[in-house]
């Protein structure tokens, strides 16, 4: 007997939310126990909460904040434990942060009915939520980024990840979170260096997809640097809508493809992260990377000489430092061999995102790799001067 193939599709409907507030632990803010509480009205729900270290040194009350709130709210939070975890790229490279969180969900029960809470910069999120949504085949996560680089990108997207065999992003899932609440409070205690990283994530956005962005981000470069606060809202809610809106109507909201225009300046950043041992935050690689591609968009006719100093010039003003982590030829080779790298992540075909002009995305297939090491002396001559 012959038996015919059995076929079936389905289709998936996903939902989140980015919401924004200032203080959400203070008492009498309902913003988090509201988010909690569209999931079960009238009903406790377990919340195991996953902080930042570095979050916790810059607010050390924290803690006491998260379990005042719960207590006040006892009727639909149940506070199970909150644990403090290392945070940045490093929470990333190592088993011992994963397996901390995993044992939190195991030892309070937390189950696909209760809440992870991740509380943190990009890194310790990526982790949290790759954890989170491995139990259990995926509990509930809720993100509450601190970061500038987490609240206009990394936290706003479907992806979690962590890191291993020395590649970035090696292990992850596709797992959309519960919801996301940005607090700015946590902002202000941002080092310098941190505060500007994530600025880069939106100039990566804007030199991408939207010219009148950019223009805002270079008029108020100055503005930036100087932590005003007003533009700073701005630049990671127009990021955060843009990055939300590509995922949700850019046609691959989980990369099946090998075109991913979102990881402009990403192929270099990558690998720059890991031949600094990620003393780079990734915030400050990826400016890098932006500007190496620029400059490569430029000496294979993409873009304008005006525009390729203007991109530079934006850059700098906003405090990046340009040149890149390369002191040898053998240093300059293995960066370059980033591309092999990026073309493996991505599977298939390579796929570069460079830019045709300031708004305008332009994939590419093949580099020439001479003119890419050209676009290196290029950059690393132009940051001398410059810096």
């Amino acid at each position: 007997m012959q038996l015919s193939a059995i076929k079936q599709s389905f289709s998936v409907k996903y939902e989140y939310q980015l919401l924004f507030t200032q203080g959400v632990f203070h008492i009498d803010n309902s913003i988090f126990v509201d988010t909690i509480a569209t999931y079960k009205p009238n009903e406790a729900v377990k919340v195991f909460f996953v902080i930042d270290k570095g979050l916790s040194d810059a607010h050390p009350d924290i803690l006491m904040q998260i379990e005042a709130y719960c207590k006040s709210h006892s009727n639909q939070l149940k506070h199970t434990q909150s644990i403090v975890l290392d945070g940045g790229e490093q929470s990333k490279n190592s088993s011992e942060s994963i397996e901390a969180v995993l044992k939190g969900i195991n030892d309070n029960a937390i189950c696909r009915h209760s809440f992870v809470i991740a509380i943190g910069g990009g890194a310790l999120i990526d982790m949290a939520g790759y954890a989170a949504a491995i139990a259990h085949r995926g509990v509930k996560l809720i993100r509450i980024p601190t970061t500038v680089l987490s609240q206009n990108d990394a936290a706003v997207g479907v992806k979690n990840s962590v890191n291993i065999f020395n590649k970035k992003n090696f292990l992850g899932t596709f797992a959309p979170p519960f919801a996301i609440i940005n607090d700015s409070n946590f902002l202000k205690t941002l080092e310098q260096r941190d505060w500007i990283s994530g600025v880069s994530e939106a100039i990566k956005v804007a030199l991408i997809k939207d010219k009148t962005f950019f223009k805002y981000i270079a008029e108020n470069a100055i503005a930036i640097k100087n932590r005003d606060m007003e533009v700073m809202h701005y630049v990671i809610y127009k990021c955060a809508e843009m990055h939300m809106h590509h995922i949700s109507q850019g046609g691959d909201p989980f990369e099946s493809g090998s075109s991913r225009p979102l990881d402009f300046g990403h192929w270099a950043a990558h690998k720059m992260e890991y031949m600094t041992n990620y003393s780079l935050r990734h915030g400050e690689a990826v400016a890098k990377g932006i500007a190496l591609d620029v400059t490569y968009a430029h000496l294979v006719g993409l873009i304008s000489k005006a525009d390729l100093k203007h991109i530079l010039k934006v850059l700098l003003v906003i405090g990046f430092d340009l040149s890149l982590p390369l002191s040898s030829t053998l240093e300059t080779e293995e960066l370059l061999g980033g591309i092999q790298e990026f073309r493996e992540h991505l599977g298939g075909e390579l796929t570069i995102t460079l830019i045709s002009g300031i708004g305008i995305k332009h994939d590419v297939h093949t580099i020439d790799m001479g003119l890419m090491s050209q676009a290196i002396t290029n950059l690393n001559q132009y940051a001398a001067i410059n810096q």
